[in-house]
């Protein structure tokens, strides 16, 4: 190298250092600086079983620069310099490093990177450093980072967040999200926590809770290992004997354990042990047996002794002696999930929630039923009045309810607004549906009085006409009837318990029918007079009630609420040409269940019918047409011994 260079290296070097002076009296008064300059020996060691205080100092400082360089520490983007012990942050270009203050971020200027010492945290540092960034999410300014970062942690929870989350709990101002800190600081102490106090405690402070993630904190304390002695062990840790031959226990299950643990011999299956024989065949004998005297088991485990004997087989346990050694030695279940106290603690808990999810499940399953049963009597109150009333056999019912589900789409694409548009479409299908019934009584029905079997084929056959006319104009995809936003979602009592509050309407709606039709038969001059005629239509005639004009305005009426009763239904089922067929079956047990033209009848037949059909779907839920095809054959069952219904309606309905 030249004279002339060495110079120029050495002025350079002195330029450089003059200029950076300032800056590095600048960073190393900075409190951050000053605050990594004092662990500065081990940060730079970078030990996983040194670094908690750096860490801890870092996370409790309350510099406002701290979160930042425990990011970029974690990133492996934090530097030391060699020569002052600074600890910058910055990137590489080659050979070079941009450096920046932690303090500031200010620009500290390009370095030669190999002056500099990059800190590369391992796994288990970098999992250190992310547990104290968690505390400054959990109290960050910003209520919605705080709630991710409760989200994160509920989703991927590790035993350093406990830490974290109970110092955010004091300071939290937003009750919501003070509440599942706590709630979570719970869940975290039970999984986490090495006092087995607090961890107890905390298990009954979830005293009636039924969530899934506190059953799912519990579940892995309660976690045993099966295990066998010759006499039942004593201890804190023994959860219990478990009985041979039951659900939990197989005999096989039980042996293949003892042959694991070196207490038993190997067994052998029979088909292996008929191959072992076959194999040392010779002569007609095996194993000093004659082949024809093998007929027994007993007869081939003795030929399989003798050849293990002889040392041409493995010696294996016959059935008798696994029924022998098994008979020797005791099972039991030992606490391996948590300390004793808290498994115990934990399997109470279960226990308990076990009882209550039964419960729950059973108030679920009849929030459910008491749902079906109240679509059911909407779709068949209409039908009860036209054959409890008329003894009329309509199949084409259900294509009612059709028509007043069509009717909701139609309203629904003229007015936006779907609450205005159900409110319209109410009254609507109402009006649609009695004209076309009153149509089809003038029409057709009039002429078939006391027919009942033209009557059905005249029905059937105009049901199926009126599911090619919603084809044709419709089409045959489903139509979306939508409900309006106050009625999406559920209404949600605990994990197990919710209901939808579309199924809430439902149920109200079929409540007002109820009242109505009640109100219309009791306390209306057109109730009086159907009531006449469905007692006695020729007393009713010469009373000057014109019975012709009551099955008009009955029936008409009928098919009025099946109308109102499609667009309910529409808005939890879909719309489709088909969707009567889906309903006139069950419409047509309710009513014969119920009791024919009875409305309470109907309500109980509806009740029975849709909780008969839900508890047979639990029973059988892999299988709803079998569940349907269970409850068909129980309703016959039910008819043959009482042909009447529940209810049974004295008059022309009862004569028919």
């Amino acid at each position: 190298m030249s004279v002339f260079h060495r110079y120029s290296i050495g002025i350079l070097s002195v330029l450089v250092s003059v200029i950076a002076q300032p800056l590095v009296a600048q960073t190393a008064d900075a409190p951050i600086q000053q605050l990594l300059q004092e662990h500065g020996e081990i940060i730079a060691k970078s030990s996983r079983r040194t670094i908690g205080p750096a860490i801890d100092a870092l996370a409790s400082s309350g510099l406002p620069e701290a979160r930042g360089v425990l990011n970029r520490w974690q990133n492996k983007e934090m530097w030391v310099s060699k020569e002052t012990g600074l600890f910058v942050y910055g990137e590489t270009s080659g050979k070079d490093l941009q450096a920046y203050d932690f303090a500031g971020g200010a620009d500290l200027g390009t370095f030669v990177a190999r002056d500099f010492k990059q800190l590369k945290p391992n796994s288990g540092i970098r999992g250190m450093i992310g547990a104290a960034l968690v505390q400054f999410q959990l109290n960050d300014p910003n209520p919605v980072a705080r709630a991710r970062a409760l989200d994160a942690i509920s989703r991927d929870a590790e035993a350093s967040h406990l830490t974290a989350l109970r110092g955010a709990i004091e300071g939290e101002t937003d009750p919501d999200l003070k509440a599942r800190k706590e709630r979570l600081e719970r869940l975290l102490t039970i999984r986490f926590d090495e006092d087995d106090a607090e961890r107890i405690a905390a298990i009954e402070g979830f005293d009636g809770d039924l969530s899934v993630d506190y059953r799912a904190a519990l579940t892995p304390l309660v976690a045993t290992r099966l295990e066998v002695a010759e006499a039942m062990p004593e201890g804190d840790d023994i959860r219990g004997q478990v009985i041979l031959g039951s659900e939990a226990l197989s005999r096989e299950d039980a042996y293949d354990l003892l042959v694991s643990s070196d207490l038993a011999p190997p067994r052998i299956s029979r088909d292996d042990k008929r191959t072992a024989l076959i194999d040392n065949l010779s002569d007609g004998f095996v194993g000093g047996i004659e082949v024809a005297d093998l007929n027994t088991e007993a007869a081939r485990d003795l030929a399989y002794a003798e050849l293990a004997r002889e040392g041409v087989v493995e010696a294996v346990a016959t059935e008798a002696q696994v029924d022998e050694i098994l008979a020797e030695y005791v099972f039991y279940e030992r606490f391996v999930g948590a300390p004793p106290a808290v498994a115990m603690a934990a399997a109470q808990a279960l226990a308990s929630i076990e009882t209550s999810t039964a419960v729950n499940q059973a108030v679920d399953l009849g929030l459910d039923a008491l749902s079906l049963a109240s679509i059911y009597f909407l779709a068949a109150i209409g039908l009860a009045i036209t054959f409890g009333v008329m003894g009329v056999i309509n199949m084409a019912h259900g294509e009612f309810i059709m028509m007043g589900a069509y009717t909701g789409y139609v309203v629904q694409l003229v007015i936006p607004d779907y609450t205005i548009a159900i409110l319209v479409a109410l009254p609507l299908a109402f009006a649609v549906t009695f004209g076309a019934g009153v149509a089809m009584e003038r029409l057709v029905i009039r002429w078939l009085y006391h027919r009942p079997l033209e009557t059905l084929l005249a029905t059937f056959g105009i049901s199926i006409a009126l599911q090619q006319i919603a084809k044709n104009i419709f089409g045959t995809q489903a139509r979306p009837l939508t409900s309006p936003d106050w009625l999406d979602g559920s209404l949600v009592i605990n994990d197990i318990v919710s209901i939808s509050y579309i199924r809430i309407a439902i149920f109200v709606l079929a409540l007002l029918f109820l009242v109505l039709f009640l109100f219309v038969m009791n306390r209306t001059r057109l109730g009086l007079e159907v009531r006449a005629v469905t007692q006695n239509p020729r007393m009713a005639a010469s009373m000057g009630i014109n019975p012709d004009k009551i099955n008009m305005l009955t029936f008409g009426f009928g098919s009025g609420i099946a109308g109102i009763a499609g667009v309910a239904i529409g808005l939890y089922a879909k719309v489709t040409s088909e969707m009567g067929a889906d309903y006139i079956v069950q419409s047509f047990m309710t009513v014969v269940v119920g009791g024919v033209g009875n409305i309470w009848g109907t309500l109980l037949g509806a009740t029975m019918v849709g909780s008969l059909q839900k508890g047979i779907e639990w029973l059988n839920p892999s299988n709803t047409l079998a569940a349907q095809t269970y409850m068909i054959l129980f309703i016959i069952l039910f008819i043959q011994f009482r042909p009447r219904g529940i209810i049974a309606l004295k008059g022309r309905a009862a004569e028919a």
